[in-house]
């Protein structure tokens, strides 16, 4: 098959409402007057195609929406970013969903979110096959994060993908409703890259140090382990090398909101650009630094020069 896009996302496609500065006692204040109140798309698979496309490649984006005001909001972003939205399934039945993100002075968040929205009854029903097998990469955003995409349905969909000649790249967050490694392991087996960060690849393995949770990722089948380590950097592993990549100094954060899905999405982009594995690290953590310092997931990347700027005080400062 010709492979019109580079990548297809596979995941949440949502509306994110960042509230910040907030602080833990906002409740205990009648009205909480804060700096900013900001509507921006979020959702992982949305937030990598929208950092992807900026890059310079071509993307699409699979996943759920309703036909409601937020899910027209998510197609004209796309459309601004231009975004292939052939595999967005449209539902009347269902809410698109909408996360409260509150986020503190020094850029720590949490988020709220509707349980009865499209993130959660996202199901393999909704995959459009077809506009997947288009892509070069497949990236699945995040494992756990749509509950109903579970490691039964992720080993379907990673078949057809390996049967189309795709690569697949994976993040994931902690499991929502309790899953442990046994319920994924076999699809890992299929994974080209996988991105955890340190505290979900922890939960996930039960081990602690970086060589020991890449080395159980790695037995399960995982290609390369690339464990994101926030300020630090990353940490990248497979059969046979290790690195360990510092991250871009200097950069303050005003917000982390999707920085992991800026990490992954400049991981792909210098996948796409042929580059190794340290080039890969390198130019993720460059895409990740310009994103924490804007409020918002995608609020920060807008096109590859940035990237190419900051990549310059990174060789400067190494």
């Amino acid at each position: 098959m010709d492979k019109k896009l580079d990548v297809i996302c596979l995941g949440a496609a949502i509306v994110d409402i960042i509230l910040q500065p907030v602080s833990r006692n906002i409740f205990d204040i009648e009205s909480y007057p804060i700096e900013k109140i900001k509507m921006t798309i979020g959702g992982d698979a949305l937030n990598e195609a929208t950092i992807i496309s900026r890059l310079g490649y071509k993307t699409g984006v699979i996943s759920c929406i309703g036909m409601d005001a937020a899910g027209n909001f998510i197609l004209e972003s796309c459309k601004n970013d231009n975004i292939d939205v052939e595999g967005i399934k449209i539902v009347k039945e269902i809410d698109t969903s909408i996360n409260i993100g509150l986020v503190t002075d020094n850029g720590e968040r949490t988020f709220v979110t509707n349980r009865n929205g499209s993130l959660w009854k996202t199901n393999i029903e909704h995959i459009n096959f077809d506009k997947m097998k288009q892509a070069k990469i497949l990236s699945l955003a995040s494992i756990f994060n749509n509950p109903l995409l579970n490691g039964k349905a992720l080993v379907n969909i990673f078949k057809i993908a390996k049967e189309n000649n795709m690569t697949i790249c994976a993040d994931m967050i902690k499991p929502r409703l309790g899953e442990t490694l046994n319920d994924i392991k076999e699809s890992l087996q299929f994974i080209d890259y996988f991105f955890p960060n340190y505290e979900e690849a922890k939960l996930l393995t039960g081990k602690t140090k970086y060589d020991e949770i890449a080395d159980v990722l790695l037995k399960c089948g995982v290609k390369n382990v690339i464990i994101k380590t926030g300020k630090e950097g990353c940490f990248i592993k497979n059969n046979e090398k290790t690195i360990v990549i510092p991250a871009v100094k200097g950069i303050k954060a005003i917000d982390t909101t999707g920085a992991g899905d800026n990490f992954v999405s400049g991981f792909i982009s210098a996948i796409l650009k042929g580059k190794n594995l340290e080039e890969c690290g390198i130019y993720a953590n460059a895409t990740a630094a310009i994103s924490v310092q804007y409020v918002g997931a995608t609020t920060g990347v807008h096109s590859i020069e940035q990237v190419t700027e900051i990549l310059k005080e990174y060789e400067v400062n190494k």
